[in-house]
């Protein structure tokens, strides 16, 4: 059976209680000005990429891409990361199954106010976990911008390895691939 089998696989329920301090959960209509927001932040532009989301519209539309591809074909995908009790998504974090790697890889970004504050560790600490326990994977990928130094730091704590430079498919740019196994 293929680690991605979509008869294997449970949904992850709509909202995942993580730690006093955070909470994962599907991105909602709700949440378009956070996204707009969020990828049109410097840092995601410099590192991530920019994804022509300038209105709300726009914004439900990237939503609808995330919920209608990835959470409906694996059950998993983007989720938000939330601050129980303060009212604010903080960032996002979550697995993605792209075509040209063969494990999902994780992804994460918080906005500016939000980092620096140990919450991509807690959030990717709770994705590896439902990764592992939901999901059955064996193993997760990551990449990085090669600049992108305080991600990298973030995945070596998380127990990612380096493997190696390779040129990304979606940008055409050199990245920095990295793999976790998971127990």
């Amino acid at each position: 059976m293929s680690e991605l089998d979509p008869a294997s696989l449970r949904l992850a329920p709509p909202g995942v209680q993580v730690s006093e301090r955070l909470r994962l959960r599907e991105l909602t209509h709700a949440d378009d000005a956070f996204i707009m927001e969020l990828v049109n932040d410097p840092l995601w532009l410099r590192f991530i990429g920019e994804r022509n989301v300038h209105s709300l519209e726009q914004a439900r539309g990237y939503i609808d891409r995330i919920r209608d591809g990835s959470y409906a074909k694996h059950g998993f995908g983007l989720w938000a990361v939330e601050r129980p009790g303060a009212g604010e998504v903080a960032g996002i974090c979550g697995l993605l199954k792209r075509v040209h790697l063969e494990v999902p890889d994780i992804g994460f970004a918080f906005l500016d106010r939000h980092r620096g504050q140990g919450l991509a560790s807690e959030a990717l600490a709770a994705t590896l976990g439902l990764a592992h326990e939901r999901f059955g994977l064996r193993q997760v990928a990551a990449v990085t911008d090669l600049d992108n130094l305080a991600s990298q730091r973030v995945l070596e704590r998380a127990g990612f390895r380096f493997e190696q430079v390779v040129r990304w498919a979606e940008s055409d740019d050199n990245v920095r691939l990295y793999r976790r196994t998971l127990p």
